[in-house]
């Protein structure tokens, strides 16, 4: 790839340029980019599971070969018209979220202001401890790789009047029956997937920053890179609140009420055309550094998906975006690798391997490591391959979360890699499984026709048309 093309997409995903950028931004033959596209619309049409909106990036050799928006963003509704999802469209992202958390965490690592190995209680301010295995420290290694002995079954998410100390510490108003700790596996070597340790991430960022979490995440990552995202949503302007795409089910918000596939779209999250976001009670007297949680670093980011793209591109060509250093090679080489691998040795192996029906095989700091793993059952298939019959292996992570599903994963070695963002689904997911992982089957169909639509094919016709050159001077 050229450096000048490479400077081309990048400018269109996250630069001056990007309100103007066109619906179909691909660099694919248009025979073959519309040919995905009319794969990807019949995924999002499909009766048995319609899509209200879907937004795609596929990247080829360090460069975006394919990116297109379908449907709405916000659908119709109350005398008010659809509104189409752009280039510029922000989602709730979900557990995207935590990768992204994890970039700024691993800039100030790199900035010297926080230690992956050291005591987190040294930042706190108080003695962190598993009361169950009180001489293991806890740091943020183990928060990043989900080994840190947490647990969510006690909540992961406060009002901004709690402090985390009394969530944390026996004695504590919130720690009631200490469900926010495991029993039966110490810190360190255990992998269970937490939610609620992305909101001790934020909140060890805040004490060694001095800033509120979503302000830090702006200074650190956005703002150099001139993104729209975000995670505290009173902070955008009107403008930018109109840009966030409505989640939808077709289901009701709350209770367990069975799903409707013939009924109406309900809107789950992000509703704003009906009223806007607002800052939560109390934050007036939040007291920083006492509990990130307040601003879902697990899952509240709102993002675009070419903003995702230029985030990737920015890891594939070490740091580097708009001329500028976002993180350091060996920031992110550090960060991307291999920190815990599921074993069974010994009966239940090292971790909660069989969560998600066998998704997690291996994780980097913050981030999944895809390794093509696929299994018959039993029951339905499992594992975690992203194209059907193998071929795709990278890092990165999925998002689920009010019907939005995500995914955004990337090969460091050949740069090539997918992005996509569905924002609600027609129909129970589960009722639908894949056929050759743990996902359902509308997002292999999806994460299949991005790879052979934009990544495998060209690649193959690159190397034919190379032999043909060869065939040719001999």
């Amino acid at each position: 790839m050229t450096v000048l093309r490479t400077m081309l997409i990048l400018s269109i995903l996250a630069g001056p340029a990007a309100a103007a950028a066109p619906a179909v931004a691909s660099l694919l033959p248009p025979p073959r980019a519309e040919a995905l596209t009319r794969q990807l619309q019949a995924v999002v049409d499909d009766p048995a599971m319609p899509l209200p909106g879907l937004a795609v990036v596929a990247v080829r050799g360090g460069a975006v070969d394919y990116s297109h928006q379908f449907g709405n963003r916000r659908l119709a509704a109350n005398g008010r018209p659809a509104a189409p999802l752009t280039p510029d469209t922000l989602f709730r992202i979900a557990s995207i979220s935590k990768f992204v958390t994890t970039l700024g965490a691993m800039k100030m690592v790199e900035q010297g202001r926080l230690d992956l190995d050291r005591d987190l209680g040294d930042y706190l301010g108080y003695r962190l401890r598993n009361p169950h295995f009180p001489d293991r420290a806890i740091t943020l290694r183990m928060l990043l790789t989900h080994t840190s002995s947490l647990r969510d079954e006690g909540g992961f998410k406060w009002a901004p009047e709690v402090d985390l100390r009394e969530v944390l510490l026996p004695g504590g108003r919130h720690y009631g029956q200490g469900a926010a700790w495991a029993k039966d596996h110490a810190p360190g070597a255990w992998f269970e997937y937490v939610n609620f340790n992305y909101g001790l991430v934020a909140t060890v960022m805040e004490r060694a920053g001095g800033q509120r979490f979503d302000r830090l995440m702006r200074e650190l990552i956005f703002d150099p890179m001139g993104l729209k995202a975000g995670f505290y949503l009173a902070d955008f302007a009107p403008a930018r609140v109109d840009d966030v795409a409505t989640l939808y089910r077709k289901r009701e918000k709350d209770g367990d009420e069975a799903w409707d596939p013939s009924g109406p779209w309900v809107a789950q999250a992000d509703d704003f055309g009906v009223e806007a976001p607002s800052a939560p009670p109390g934050l007036e007297r939040y007291v920083i550094g006492s509990n990130g949680t307040l601003f879902g670093p697990q899952g509240s980011l709102r993002i675009s998906a070419n903003e995702l793209g230029a985030i990737m591109l920015m890891l594939m060509h070490e740091g580097r975006h708009g001329g500028r250093h976002i993180l350091a090679p060996k920031t992110i080489a550090a960060m991307l690798s291999r920190q815990w691998t599921a074993s069974r040795d010994g009966g239940n192996g090292n971790g909660d391997s069989d969560n998600f029906r066998g998704l997690y095989h291996a994780w980097g700091l913050g981030n999944q490591h895809f390794v093509d793993a696929s299994s018959p059952g039993p029951g339905r298939p499992r594992g975690d391959r992203l194209v059907e019959g193998g071929g795709f292996t990278g890092v990165g992570h999925l998002g689920w979360s009010w019907g939005l599903n995500a995914l955004f994963a990337f090969d460091p070695l050949t740069k090539n890699g997918m992005i996509y963002v569905a924002t609600g689904v027609g129909a129970d997911p589960d009722l639908q499984p894949g056929r050759f992982s743990s996902e359902s089957r509308f997002q292999e169909r999806i994460t299949d026709a991005l790879y052979r639509g934009a990544i495998a094919a060209p690649a193959e016709e690159d190397k034919a048309g190379k032999a043909g050159k060869a065939a040719t001077k001999n």
